[in-house]
């Protein structure tokens, strides 16, 4: 039993061991040449270490949402197509909904306006 999952214990290993050792070269090798600009807010525009309670642009919240729901849409597809020959034309009807529905949601959000930034 246990010999089914070392390849995947193997994997595990041999990418956390990876992502160490890059992070560690990468740490070491870097050149470290701080300025104000690179030292600066970062797209969100107000200073990383502030009051937590003080206001911001909604649209922030608005760019995250769409995010997410997008990001959720290629999560459903990659369990649909490993099992698609399955599924048969039921499958791919409903995964076709699926994605029809979504994509009249990003044309009325791109109709209204939620993806321009001013």
């Amino acid at each position: 039993m246990l010999a089914n999952y070392f390849p995947v214990l193997l994997f595990i290993v041999i990418g956390l061991v990876a992502g160490g050792a890059f992070i560690t070269l990468g740490s070491l090798l870097a050149p470290s040449r701080p300025y104000e600009e690179k030292l600066s807010p970062y797209e969100c525009g107000f200073e990383a270490f502030e009051n937590a309670r003080m206001r911001f642009d909604v649209r922030y919240y608005l760019v995250a949402i769409l995010f997410i729901l997008f990001d959720l849409e290629v999560a459903f597809m990659f369990p649909w197509a490993v099992v698609f020959k399955e599924l048969g034309a039921f499958g791919f009807w409903s995964m076709l909904v699926f994605l029809v529905i979504l994509t009249v949601g990003f044309v009325y959000e791109w109709k209204k306006g939620a993806l321009e930034w001013e």
